[in-house]
């Protein structure tokens, strides 16, 4: 029997893998990037050149529902009301869509993208692109107002004065530029923001220093989860010397990759709504610790699953069993490991510069605070996992094409 959903991602599907269904305007984006300085412009077209992708993606209001019931029931899983203070800025619920629903590949709880997004939906509010955009009306603001509201958790009315946006060496990170977008958003405010390197963080009696800078919150760009190579940052943050957002207890509440198999699996969810367990045994691709009492059975069912370390990040060690040599195969044996069912992803198909056309592969984010979507995008890539050097990808422009 055909479903509203079936004609749902026909239609979608054949808009996405039309390479002429649609362009964003690259000559507005172009001018947003320029209106950001000519030496940001010059950054981010050196550094990366690949960052957006000139082709939106499209979604249907099924699978927009789906994503939302899948992040409100992992929301209602995890119990958030029994964390305190700051909740944690930009977490990333990862999908793969295709023609069995919206599948969620992982979730992030530092995921970057969202400010280079709100400049590049900011870009096309004037176009004349089919659908709708699936984010808040005013993004900036927004961001802001989370920040804030971070703030505001741990300390009530006094004012925020000061910002540390830290990552490892951060002017050496791909993302740099965002940080640089971050930082004047920060300042449009009137809020003083650093962006440092955890070794630039020196904790006094009285809180958290940059050079002679006391700082009131980090907003926390680190993949060092647990802060075990940042001392400083974890006593400060431990203390109640700073305010940092996201904190390792969020990383470990939602994150770690586990919990997918927590979230996959109906005897792992004792004591849950039953209608939040169908939604997640559907959404959320079976999981389950590798152990080397599995070597054969892993092997033999290679083909089907993907590989991820439990604390990895950015597709960083991750790998497709399909692609896996023996003795990639011996290390993630010993390593700590989740194997996850393939749920393949949807294609989108760009136009190259030299008039080429190629079918990219595309995951989708949604960038959600408190539970609520803020902003959802796109990843064009070819290969195994996002990597932002592909030609055509990147970023894209998410559209919702309503009923």
């Amino acid at each position: 029997m055909t479903t509203d959903f079936d004609l749902d991602f026909a239609l979608i599907e054949h808009l996405n893998l039309d390479a002429e269904s649609a362009r964003i305007d690259t000559t507005a984006l172009q001018q947003a990037i320029t209106a950001q300085g000519a030496d940001w412009a010059a950054l981010l077209t050196s550094r990366c050149p690949h960052i957006f992708s000139p082709s939106p993606v499209f979604i249907s209001t099924a699978q927009l529902q789906q994503m939302r019931d899948i992040i409100a029931a992992i929301e209602r899983v995890v119990n958030p009301d029994a964390t305190t203070g700051a909740k944690g800025v930009f977490f990333g619920y990862d999908f793969h869509l295709n023609a069995s629903g919206a599948h969620l590949i992982e979730v992030n709880t530092n995921a970057g993208g969202a400010f280079l997004n709100a400049l590049l939906l900011d870009s096309q509010r004037e176009g004349d692109l089919p659908g709708e955009e699936v984010a808040v009306e005013d993004l900036w603001n927004t961001f802001l107002a989370m920040f804030q509201a971070e703030w505001a958790l741990a300390r009530g009315a006094a004012p925020l004065r000061c910002v540390a946006i830290v990552d490892e060496q951060p002017e050496q990170q791909y993302l740099y530029p965002e940080f640089l977008l971050a930082q004047k958003m920060f300042e449009r405010a009137g809020i003083t923001a650093h962006i440092a390197d955890p070794s630039d963080l020196q904790v006094r009696e009285d809180g958290l220093y940059v050079a002679d800078q006391k700082i009131d919150l980090v907003y926390n760009r680190l993949t060092d989860f647990t802060l075990t190579h940042s001392p400083a940052l974890l006593h400060a943050h431990q203390t109640g010397q700073v305010v940092l957002t996201p904190h390792p207890d969020t990383y470990a509440r939602y994150a770690d990759k586990r919990l997918l198999a927590k979230f996959s699996q109906a005897d792992q969810l004792a004591g849950v709504d039953m209608a939040d367990v169908a939604t997640l045994q559907a959404g959320v691709p079976h999981t389950f610790l590798v152990k080397p009492e599995l070597e054969t059975t892993l092997w033999e069912q290679r083909k089907q699953l993907f590989f991820k370390p439990n604390s990895g990040y950015g597709s960083k060690g991750a790998y497709r069993g399909d692609k896996l040599t023996k003795r990639v195969f011996a290390e993630i044996l010993q390593g700590d490991y989740v194997a996850q069912q393939l749920a393949a992803p949807s294609e989108r198909a760009v136009t190259l510069d030299n008039g080429e056309t190629v079918a990219l592969k595309f995951d989708v984010r949604c960038y959600v605070y408190d539970g609520q979507i803020q902003l959802i995008a796109a990843r064009l890539y070819q290969g195994q996992t996002t990597n932002f050097r592909t030609q055509g990808g990147g970023f894209a422009v998410v559209r919702l094409l309503a009923n």
